[in-house]
């Protein structure tokens, strides 16, 4: 016989530990797959370490297992949280600082401390409805070849709803996808020495020459700007475009390209006065990437949803971020502030495959439109939505429902008893509008 598992979560980052933890800690015979050899995602292998917004206009909206992390990670490494009471600043400045390499670590030490069981440098390779009883038929592809297991609730936290695809669940993929960013640093020069707007004048002649791309170290489309790139070591400051990276033919491309732009701004930087000794001290291990696909849930979340900060039914989080859509034109990003006051929730039918049983997703491929979905992919959400599934895939596997048939308040009790903060619940949240 196939091991047998309450809860398989397909996916070890950012919501795909939380989930784990919270199946295991409730009790559940958990397996959590990884594809790379850490966990984290894309707070660790893909080096966006300052997840964010764990707060909404200087309250405490998002809490639980991803909060415990996050602030374990900074209380380890003797670090301090932003002042969240300062809330008229840049939304940035309220993403919290981790060290990436201790956050996976302490990972590690909260899923195999809920009893989680682990399979790294593992992918799914199909999924089937099992033919007898509830759930599925999981086969990996692990280091020595295939193998299967069973599932009572299978959890997808590939955030490019990998599993929900293989599944047969329809997905929504964009026509075009925001552009993706490799996260690196570099070092070995003295911003105050340069001649900033020479480097820029040779920086455009560059590209106008086709040797170079304005996203090269921008995300500004029309004209160069290597000051942001200089001034921050190169942090955040590029944008690959048109690979959509659901796949591995998509994700390969991406990888390439993104080193690729990386060695030719580089090459070029390193003929310049006063950068001569550019150092690129660290380069994350996987591109970021910012959009895929999302299932058709049940429920989809719009943007008019987000923004009016609609209370549904059946919400298990909140969310809290702008809208953040990174484009291929023009300065390369519209966004769109939420008006004060508002906090967003997530229903659990968005969470679920429309026509779906004994499946549940978390993290950013969740049922929502472009414009919702810009902002619900970052991760104090997906790590929100992460401890919901995992709380409803424990409850399901336990309680022989199918996670549409769990009781509401039941999946909240869990919630709460982990930490979560379960909207509805009075402060942060006053009234129905779901506004401080």
């Amino acid at each position: 016989m196939n091991e047998q598992y309450d809860v398989v979560v397909i996916g070890g980052g950012t919501a795909g530990v939380v989930a784990a933890i919270q199946a295991g800690s409730a009790h559940a015979k958990t397996l959590l797959v990884e594809k790379t050899g850490m966990m984290g995602g894309t707070t660790t292998v893909g080096g966006v370490n300052f997840p964010g917004l764990f707060h909404a206009w200087g309250r405490q909206v998002i809490a639980g297992i991803g909060w415990e992390l996050v602030s374990r990670c900074v209380a380890e490494t003797g670090g301090t949280l932003p002042d969240f009471g300062n809330y008229h600043r840049p939304h940035w400045q309220l993403q919290i600082r981790v060290n990436r390499y201790v956050y996976s670590a302490l990972c590690d030490e909260m899923v195999t401390d809920a009893g989680v069981e682990v399979r790294f440098h593992s992918m799914l390779a199909h999924l089937k409805p099992r033919t007898e009883g509830r759930g599925w038929q999981v086969t990996l592809c692990t280091k020595s070849g295939l193998t299967e297991l069973d599932a009572a609730v299978v959890v997808d936290a590939t955030g490019d709803a990998n599993a929900a695809e293989l599944a047969g669940f329809p997905l929504s993929i964009p026509e075009s996808n925001q552009p993706a960013t490799l996260s690196y640093q570099a070092s070995g020069y003295d911003v105050a020495d340069l001649d900033i707007d020479g480097i820029n004048r040779k920086f455009d002649a560059e590209v106008r020459a086709g040797r170079l791309a304005y996203t090269d170290a921008s995300w500004n489309t029309t004209e160069p700007d290597i000051a942001r790139w200089l001034r921050s070591g190169g942090s955040q400051a590029n944008h690959i475009h048109h690979i959509n990276a659901r796949d591995s033919e998509g994700k390969t491309r991406l990888e390439l390209e993104s080193r690729r732009s990386l060695l030719r701004l580089y090459r070029f930087l390193r003929q310049q006065p006063g950068l001569e000794k550019l150092i690129i001290d660290h380069v994350s291990a996987e591109c970021g990437v910012r959009e895929t696909a999302t299932i058709r849930g049940q429920s989809t979340v719009t943007a008019e949803d987000y923004q009016s900060g609609r209370m549904w039914e059946d919400a298990v989080c909140h969310s809290f971020y702008p809208i953040d859509l990174h484009i291929s034109s023009g300065a390369g990003l519209d966004m769109v502030k939420l008006a004060e006051g508002v906090v967003p929730t997530v229903p659990r039918g968005a969470l679920l495959p429309a026509g779906g049983q004994n499946f549940i997703v978390a993290g950013r491929c969740i049922s929502s439109d472009r414009l919702a979905n810009s902002a619900l992919r970052v991760q104090a959400t997906c790590m929100a939505t992460g401890q919901a599934a995992g709380a409803m895939a424990a409850l399901s596997a336990t309680r022989g429902l199918d996670p549409e048939g769990l009781p509401l308040s039941e999946v909240h009790s869990l919630l709460r008893e982990h930490g979560a903060i379960v909207p509805g619940d009075g402060p942060p949240l006053l009234d129905e509008a779901c506004t401080l």
